[in-house]
């Protein structure tokens, strides 16, 4: 795990206010005389020291934490299958580097109309893919899928075709026949930004299938 690059400036309210207390403290016990005005200032110094270490506290309860990246079980590749138009090899190339540099994705695979079209990444050695539940909804509604921590899922059974410890899930629809599936090597790893980084390019990819003839 990555430490946190913010550590010095979540310790500051901390060094301040154990500073500010005990310079109080030296200042009380050197004061011969105790005035009004000093012990209402005194007050207030107190105060403020006991808010800061408070602050440090706080954030030490809401440091966020990373989670821990894996290793994805298998060989990197690069596979797309032959019989598809010189201009579709093309844009899934480019759409596939894009959110392979550019997001936490780590593996991925397009399936269209039955097939195959893409894998990519880190590739697992079961190169068929079967639809299960999740993929089916998927196509039928439409709609995304983002499983945050997928060995948490009893239905990561059916994503054998990735690699078995991949640790974060999007399944994109591609109209109502097919699929980009991206895997992720960290848990909770996909940003809002990323999910629509990803239904950008789909919506790309899924026009291009239906203007050219795929099979």
């Amino acid at each position: 795990m990555s430490a946190d690059p913010n550590r010095i400036v979540r310790l500051l309210p901390l060094g301040a206010g154990i500073v500010g207390g005990l310079l109080l403290l030296i200042n009380r016990l050197s004061t011969p005389m105790l005035t009004p005005s000093q012990a209402r200032s005194d007050v207030v110094g107190v105060i403020l020291a006991g808010m800061l270490v408070c602050v440090w506290l706080i954030w030490q309860r809401i440091q966020p934490k990373s989670p821990e990246a894996v290793v994805l079980e298998g060989k990197e590749g690069f596979d797309l299958l032959d019989s598809l138009p010189q201009d579709l090899k093309t844009e899934l190339a480019w759409a596939s580097h894009l959110l392979l540099t550019n997001t936490v994705t780590q593996t991925m695979v397009v399936y269209y109309n039955r097939q195959v079209l893409l894998r990519r990444g880190i590739l697992s050695g079961q190169p068929e893919v079967k639809l299960g539940p999740i993929v089916e909804r998927v196509m039928k509604t439409q709609k995304p899928v983002y499983l945050v921590n997928l060995p948490l899922y009893p239905g990561r059974v059916e994503f054998d075709y990735l690699p078995a410890n991949t640790q974060g899930l999007i399944c994109q629809p591609l109209g109502d026949r097919g699929v980009m599936i991206l895997g992720a090597n960290i848990p909770r790893s996909y940003t809002k930004q990323d999910e629509n980084w990803v239904t950008g390019i789909a919506d790309k990819i899924a026009h291009s299938l239906t203007t050219v003839r795929v099979l």
